[in-house]
């Protein structure tokens, strides 16, 4: 049997003088979306030559799986609060996937 799913990709690119506190802020927001009930996985990493780049891997249930993801307040306040404006740039794709069960 296969589950569909969707799979956010974002790429962050933090302010050179932001770089360490964006760092700390996505692991608090990942930490705390993990919790969310329609969340798969959430997994963020560091470029190794670029430390001021961002690759966040997220996965839900569903598209209504993200939206919710959007609405809670961790969202509104770490990522849009205090990560957004610490950004240079920021590009967000989704995708269906799927998993076999």
């Amino acid at each position: 049997m296969t589950k569909r799913y969707l799979q956010v990709i974002a790429h962050y690119r933090a302010k050179p003088e932001e770089v360490e506190t964006v760092s700390k802020l996505l692991h608090e927001l990942s930490t705390a979306s993990r919790t969310e009930a329609a969340n798969i996985s959430y997994e963020y990493f560091q470029g190794v030559q670029d430390k001021a780049h961002f690759v966040i891997l997220e996965r839900y249930r569903d598209a209504d799986g993200f939206a919710a993801h959007r609405a809670q307040d961790h969202f509104k306040t770490i990522g849009l609060g205090q990560i957004v404006p610490r950004l240079e740039s920021r590009q967000i794709e989704s995708y269906e996937s799927s998993l076999d069960a």
